[in-house]
């Protein structure tokens, strides 16, 4: 019965394309890496952290077969968004601008979310 229950969605405060900086783990670093993916679960994939090697199995796309090194995800707390204000990562909150929910950082004051032009 319980594997019939639909798992709940976690918002997270990064979105794919975002630049972000791991704040703690074997990861931990200054440098902005890019968000490739956002999943459901409240984890996400960042470009070149937490590695792992994949092992392939022969096919006809991949006929040696081989190893391959892959990003895994981590859980979104983990992460910071990147200001380029401060240099820094940067913890943010959620403000109404223009009648729309923006991601503002908390020292910086930046808009993560500038208005798209229509």
């Amino acid at each position: 019965m319980l594997a019939n229950k639909p798992k709940p969605v976690v918002r997270v405060h990064v979105k794919k394309g975002d630049k972000v900086v791991v704040h703690s783990g074997q990861y931990k670093s200054a440098e902005a890496r890019e968000v490739l993916k956002v999943q459901a679960d409240g984890r996400i994939i960042v470009q070149g952290v937490n590695l792992r090697w994949k092992h392939q199995k022969r096919s006809q796309q991949n006929p040696k077969g081989g190893r391959v090194q892959l990003e895994m995800p981590i859980p979104a707390s983990k992460v910071l968004l990147w200001s380029e204000k401060l240099g820094r990562g940067t913890r943010t909150k959620v403000q109404v601008v223009d009648g729309r929910k923006c991601r503002v950082g908390v020292k910086c004051g930046t808009n993560f979310d500038p208005k798209k032009d229509q």
